[in-house]
């Protein structure tokens, strides 16, 4: 006899393999379009820098989330912590570039404003600031989430205050987005 939930599992995981394989592959073709363009190492940092961009200036968990959403379902590891050490992987990647190597921020319209960006603090970290609230807010609703669909959580999560707490959360999540909206419209910045 079939065990479909075994079977439902082992369909999940294959799927969220098969997707993060084609994100992955997204990413070398990237790689390997700036590597032919500036050589392996600067197309190598240039790309780094492109993803600690996603990482650091867009409000939802986009970047981190290649590596969040199938550390959480493969390894059951909150997606909190591992978006953590993704914000903490992406600063040291960019305290490096701009220490030793600040002409890699020179190759892409996208890094060079992220090079303005990172040595702005008045006005641009707050584009930062907002990112972060909205990726860790994001992240935290993805986690609720995937506790939700836990069999032995589903009766702590169907009481009424989950609903409230589900409610204030998208609401501060589309003040974040408006608020990033507007204050990338007031910098002028343009992407």
């Amino acid at each position: 006899m079939v065990d479909f939930k075994t079977l439902h599992k082992i369909e999940t995981h294959r799927e969220v393999l098969y997707k993060f394989l084609i994100l992955l592959s997204i990413i070398a073709a990237y790689f390997g379009y700036l590597s032919y363009e500036y050589g392996l190492m600067t197309g190598g940092i240039v790309a780094i820098l492109t993803w600690s961009f996603f990482v650091l200036c867009t409000p939802v968990a986009d970047a981190g989330f290649l590596l969040d959403f199938p550390i959480r379902l493969l390894f059951g590891i909150r997606m909190l912590y591992s978006e953590i050490l993704v914000w903490s992987i992406a600063g040291a990647i960019n305290i490096y570039a701009l220490l030793y190597n600040q002409e890699a921020y020179d190759k892409t319209v996208l890094t060079m404003l992220f090079k303005k960006i990172l040595l702005n603090p008045n006005p641009y970290w707050s584009v930062l600031l907002l990112s972060g609230f909205g990726t860790f807010l994001s992240i935290y609703f993805g986690d609720e989430m995937l506790d939700v669909f836990k069999h032995r959580d589903r009766v702590k999560y169907h009481q009424h205050a989950f609903k409230l707490k589900l409610i204030g959360l998208i609401g501060l999540f589309l003040l974040i987005f408006i608020a990033y909206y507007f204050l990338l419209e007031s910098l002028q910045i343009q992407l």
